[in-house]
């Protein structure tokens, strides 16, 4: 089997990549401006990059593809929120508590989530009333608009800063799970394996009825089914789509694709052309060595990039 890839890179289009840079690396100061491959990009400090492409006009984030946002550790969430306070720069996003109203702009504000999830049902929040539950006040989630619109959770407490994350929407969560699996040899995120004996003719489970809170809409959204897979130390988490028409093809959006190393690009190329994946783009050359663009189970675009 060949070794499972790491995660190399987010591709972001932007009108101006050089003010992206800028804003991220003033709010998550361990990163820093570099190039690769003859673009601009912005090093985390785990050798992960977001790479940034110019293009002519605000790019879109609707329809809504299989990306949803990308997430940053930092080693303390509420100083992060303090100093994102006093920056008029920045834009908070706040997080909606119920569907009544009320909004906080830091997880840890509000009641915990309960079983695994980062959230409560409508159910679970009058639970947590009754037993006088209280909000943890430590640590929590928040988000905040990036340049081009760009959606960006902070996370803590964290031992390091990194980037740690590119939350997704799928389809199918569970028979994405396994897509990865069986195509990108993934392992599965810890806590977030599917159902005992999942197979791909069993994988579809219905979207789960109940909404959560916090959210970033005030009606609250839907959490399950919920999977994950991890490459290297960058997870990729997922949910089911929100709405009911399928996801958009993500070329062209804001967060155009993601990109994954592997060391021998043509043993890639020949598994996954007997699995039948689709190919995007053939081989072609990638700064200073090669890649292939595929395409995922949710129509996003997946880079394979070889570094030997």
């Amino acid at each position: 089997m060949l070794a499972a890839p790491r995660f190399h890179h987010l591709h972001l289009n932007s009108v101006d990549p050089e003010r992206a840079i800028d804003f991220y690396v003033r709010q998550f100061p361990r990163s820093r401006k570099m190039a690769w491959g003859g673009r601009p990009a912005l090093a985390a400090p785990n050798d992960v990059l977001v790479l940034f492409e110019r293009v002519g006009a605000p790019p879109v984030t609707t329809p809504q593809s299989a990306f949803w946002h990308f997430g940053w550790h930092v080693t303390d969430t509420r100083r992060s929120l303090d100093t994102y306070t006093g920056r008029q720069h920045v834009k908070l996003l706040p997080l909606y508590t119920t569907d009544e109203g009320g909004s906080i702009f830091i997880s840890s504000d509000t009641w915990p989530g309960t079983g695994g999830v980062p959230g409560r049902t409508k159910a679970q929040i009058a639970e947590a009333k009754a037993q006088g539950i209280q909000p943890a006040r430590k640590g929590g989630f928040g988000y905040m608009e990036g340049p081009d619109n760009a959606l960006v959770e902070y996370a803590g407490d964290h031992p390091a800063e990194r980037f740690n994350h590119v939350h997704m929407f799928h389809d199918d969560p569970f028979c994405a799970q396994l897509w990865y699996q069986t195509h990108l040899n993934a392992p599965v995120f810890a806590g977030r394996t599917a159902p005992a004996g999942m197979t791909d003719t069993t994988c579809r489970v219905p979207r789960g009825p109940e909404r959560s809170w916090p959210a970033l809409e005030r009606q609250g959204m839907f959490r399950a089914p919920a999977a994950a897979v991890v490459f290297g130390d960058v997870a990729l988490p997922c949910y089911m789509r929100q709405e009911d028409k399928p996801l958009a093809s993500s070329r062209g959006h804001l967060y155009d694709h993601i990109a994954l190393t592997v060391r021998d690009l043509d043993a890639w190329v020949a598994k996954l052309r007997g699995e039948k994946v689709r190919f995007l783009q053939e081989p072609y050359r990638l700064g200073a060595t090669r890649a292939v663009m595929i395409e995922g189970p949710s129509r996003e675009a997946l880079e394979l990039v070889e570094v030997r």
